[in-house]
């Protein structure tokens, strides 16, 4: 076996049983991982659009943005966390307004916060969390592998080949597909009265998904870069991983707050809002 995918497919691993791990144990240790997966997609957001090299004054007033954002996530406080992303975006888009900075920071913020504060709100503390955060990773994982294979067996027309030469209309809706009976599979085991909204839910999750999955490589394509870092060995960057469940959760926490909203409750969970959890 070639040393590169021997690498790759051992860091793979490593990975998945650690996010794995903080899944089941939730609290503190997803909402940590959480925080964590938002500062390094700030700090790879950052070095991809050169906001560190080129504009640094930006960029540090986006650390400490992404740090109490972190902060925040991990102290369990939603409501405060999107202040916080709010304040610091209202900052960020006032640096483009005032200073001529890139409009890519005000993004970045947005986008690297969000992240961490979508993942802290889909888990939450409860039973109900655990299995919505695994819904949303069945979803995601079924769209992205399904997507692949089923685009390479089928072929056809391409589905953005402007921005990901690779990617097919055939592999975009079996992806789409398969993300709904997997979604459903989950659901049923912890929500079996759930599984009609369970597979409309999960194809607005795969379609987010591969969004995602878009943005990111036109992003790296607008900058000139082949992976968002080299973090990972073996798979390149945080952003490279997760760019599809970046789009997921963010529309899994939007719909989590327009479902709380419809409730008439408080903001809730993905698994309390959508599942009665």
């Amino acid at each position: 076996m070639h040393r590169e995918l021997q690498l790759r497919i051992i860091s793979g691993i490593i990975l998945a049983v650690i996010v794995l791990a903080a899944t089941w144990y939730g609290g503190l240790a997803f909402s940590l991982l959480a925080a964590l997966i938002g500062l390094l997609i700030y700090y790879e957001w950052s070095t991809i659009t050169r906001l560190a090299s080129e504009q640094p004054v930006a960029n540090a007033m986006g650390w400490i943005g992404q740090a109490a954002i972190a902060v925040a996530v991990v102290s369990g406080t939603v409501g405060y966390s999107l202040i916080l992303l709010l304040l610091f975006f209202a900052i960020a888009v006032g640096f483009v307004v005032a200073r001529g900075v890139s409009r890519w920071f005000p993004a970045g913020i947005v986008y690297a916060g969000l992240t961490g504060i979508a993942l802290a709100n889909i888990r939450g503390s409860d039973a109900a969390g655990l299995h919505a955060m695994l819904f949303v990773f069945a979803v995601v994982w079924a769209t992205d592998i399904l997507a692949y294979f089923i685009g390479r067996a089928i072929g056809g027309p391409k589905l953005a080949p402007r921005i990901s030469p690779g990617k097919t209309w055939s592999g975009a809706i079996g992806g789409a597909v398969c993300a709904i009976i997997a979604g459903v599979l989950v659901a049923y085991a912890a929500f079996p009265d759930g599984v009609v909204l369970a597979a409309f839910v999960a194809l607005v999750l795969s379609v987010c998904s591969q969004l995602g999955d878009l943005f990111e490589s036109f992003i790296k394509r607008r900058f000139g870069v082949k992976d968002s870092s080299r973090l990972i060995p073996g798979h390149g960057g945080v952003m490279d991983r997760v760019d599809g469940l970046i789009f997921a959760c963010f529309a899994a926490f939007l719909l989590a707050g327009l479902f709380s909203l419809i409730k008439g409750g408080e903001m809730a969970s993905l698994g309390a809002a959508l599942f009665g959890g």
